[in-house]
């Protein structure tokens, strides 16, 4: 086998891990815009129910959740909690932009 040989093949899995992590992100982009649009739905069902949009108790709970859920797969906790406080964030948002 040729040096350049041995070069391409690292090269080729390089590129296809690469693919991969672009498939993987847009699955992820595609659930949040999932997870926004059923956060409108939650909006509507709170008014007409006459609940408030922030509900600061469930929030923690699915913060709480997503820590075990993280460190059930074996993920930093603490890094899983923050990337769902954004997500929370970005929902209650989306809540209360929706009319």
């Amino acid at each position: 086998m040729s040096a350049q040989q041995q070069d391409e093949e690292p090269l080729a899995a390089l590129a296809r891990w690469r693919g991969e992590i672009e498939e993987i992100d847009r699955r992820i982009v595609a659930l949040i815009a999932e997870r926004l649009a059923v956060a409108k739905q939650t909006a509507r069902a709170k008014r007409a129910a006459g609940l408030a949009i922030l509900d600061p108790q469930r929030e923690a709970e699915v913060i709480r959740r997503a820590g075990v859920l993280a460190r059930e797969h074996g993920l930093p906790a603490e890094a899983v909690r923050e990337i769902y406080w954004q997500l929370v964030g970005l929902s209650r948002r989306v809540q209360e932009s929706d009319t």
